[in-house]
């Protein structure tokens, strides 16, 4: 496939005090996108688009690769912690696509002995089928986007899939040879009680995942929930879902080490961990994202051309734009991700990370401890119980 390769201009934040170089490298991480779904969900913002019947596949594959040989100057001599398949529906691909694409991606960039590769998948029973010659692939990591297990409320968040097929994919997963594997489920569902909410854990629980996300819905706006809103339960009925469940969770072995993520020991998510303590990521496929840090001290945030119809036009860029973070944007930027992490970070990763003195977070960390919403520990950054509560709140503080 020959595609346009004229990257969009940078966008530069203006003169800034120059910064140190940095000593050592974040780890690297690739994140792919898949924008196809067979539906889009009436809640969903994210870049995904309604599949035709018959999909793209190889020439998006062709386009991957070719979006990928452009950032490879950005990371020639590293190697890939881990790969994220996101959309969309990536599971919508044949293993013979992802085949040929994982293949092309580890011959140009080297993995990491223990890569984690993460797949999005729903619980259809057409995907089930294909769990087995993915993890024949070498990807060894499922994300299976469960929502709920109530026909209920299944109908009403749009999902296609019912309740028994939610239950049969945790165990084809782990038939499959999938040892790790995360269950999505949300809470605060339209009508939702309490006990339903605690229903739907509890039927997750009992499927044994090494990993649970488990997240309130919010209207999102450019969403049809957002434009027609559903009746969602009231506030206090979501605090006591939010106290119920995470003691349920806790009882269980998940132990909370993001907001809105639980694991058994040891099997947080890799790439979600390199990403919430400002880790790079390259980004390809529609709408990706990316952030990569350069020895000079630069670190540049890029996207893609959103519309699957633009990424695959020839004439048109892979990239839609590119910004260099200020120093200015860094310490947001930087506890925007670290302070979800309900232990935080070492407060050394922060210089190692921006480039910055850590000193310079001082005032705001003085401001924010006597708030009550970050820890007093010299040795890390963490937010406290009330300052996850209030995270906005606690970012405030940081801005200049």
């Amino acid at each position: 496939m020959t595609q346009n390769t004229s990257a969009q201009p940078l966008i530069h934040g203006g003169a800034q005090t120059p910064r140190a170089a940095l000593p050592v490298l974040p780890p690297l991480a690739l994140y792919i996108h898949i924008p196809w779904c067979v539906r889009k969900c009436p809640y969903c913002d994210f870049n995904s688009h309604t599949a035709s019947k018959v999909l793209p596949e190889e020439e998006y594959v062709d386009a991957l690769l070719a979006d990928l040989d452009q950032d490879l100057h950005a990371v020639y001599g590293r190697e890939l912690s881990s790969i994220f398949f996101g959309g969309g529906t990536p599971s919508l691909f044949s293993a013979v696509a992802l085949g040929r694409l994982l293949e092309g991606v580890q011959a140009r960039i080297p993995f990491a002995s223990d890569i984690e590769i993460t797949l999005e998948a729903n619980p259809g029973t057409f995907e089930q089928e294909k769990f087995v010659a993915y993890r024949k692939l070498g990807i060894n990591r499922l994300s299976i986007g469960i929502q709920s297990f109530q026909q209920e409320k299944l109908q009403a968040l749009g999902r296609i899939h019912n309740g028994d097929e939610a239950v049969r994919a945790a165990g084809m997963a782990r038939q499959a040879g999938f040892d790790n594997f995360n269950l999505d489920l949300m809470h605060g569902l339209p009508n939702q009680s309490l006990d339903d909410a605690l229903g739907d854990l509890r039927q997750a629980i009992a499927l044994k995942p090494t990993h649970l996300s488990w997240y309130q819905l919010t209207l999102e706006p450019n969403t049809v929930f957002w434009n027609q809103p559903p009746t969602l339960p009231e506030d206090d009925t979501l605090w006591d879902i939010q106290e119920a469940g995470q003691a349920l969770l806790a009882e269980h072995g998940y132990a909370q080490y993001e907001v809105s993520a639980y694991a058994q020991p040891g099997r947080p998510a890799r790439h979600n961990l390199n990403y919430w303590s400002f880790g790079d990521f390259i980004g390809i496929g529609a709408g990706a994202h990316g952030k990569l840090s350069h020895p000079d001290g630069r670190i540049v945030r890029t996207w893609k051309t959103r519309a699957p119809k633009d990424y695959l036009n020839p004439a048109k860029s892979f990239q839609a734009g590119a910004k260099e973070l200020t120093n200015d944007e860094l310490p947001f930027e930087f506890l925007m991700n670290a302070l979800r992490l309900t232990e935080g970070v070492d407060a050394r990763l922060y210089a190692e990370r921006t480039g910055i003195d850590l000193a310079s977070l001082d005032e705001g960390r003085r401001e924010a401890e006597q708030s009550g919403l970050m820890q007093v520990e010299p040795s890390r950054l963490a937010a406290t119980d009330r300052g996850q509560l209030f995270l906005n709140d606690l970012l405030q503080t940081f801005l200049s």
